[in-house]
């Protein structure tokens, strides 16, 4: 299973703002600390704020921030609103797809039970838990250390 980049890029996202609670973080910054495309980021942005994940403020001095403390923030949730598809076999689908063996198949329950358990992991952590106590990564994210 692989998640898509919307979803990578949201974690990120939302890692950096944790980081730098102490101030609005600008798409343009968050971009070029993670060499990645600002217009992906605008994206993912509208999406998370849409959502009442981040607040966007718009303007010369605007910028993002969470909307939440970082310990209501649940991983899982954020996974689940960014996945567009969690269909990892033709047959999760709704009518079953292409596949012949579909109506005796038993691979299907195997493979929702691991998706299952898969988001089940990510829903015992939140955004709190990824950037708590983790000096390493406010080096690399912290504004202040640009």
């Amino acid at each position: 299973m692989r998640l898509n980049l919307q979803t990578d890029y949201a974690l990120r996202m939302l890692m950096h703002l944790a980081v730098n609670t102490d101030r609005l973080c600008t798409i343009t910054d968050i971009a070029t600390r993670y060499s990645i495309s600002k217009n992906h980021l605008m994206k993912v942005a509208h999406l998370l704020g849409k959502e009442g994940v981040i607040e966007t403020v718009r303007g010369r001095s605007g910028g993002l921030a969470l909307a939440l403390p970082a310990e209501h923030v649940n991983i899982g949730k954020i996974v689940r609103m960014m996945e567009t598809d969690l269909a990892i076999v033709e047959c999760f689908q709704g009518d079953g797809g292409e596949c012949v063996i579909t109506p005796a198949c038993r691979l299907k329950n195997v493979l929702n039970e691991a998706v299952t358990a898969f988001l089940a992991v990510l829903d015992t952590y939140s955004l709190d838990d990824l950037v708590r106590r983790n000096a390493k990564l406010r080096l690399l994210l912290a504004e202040d250390a640009a």
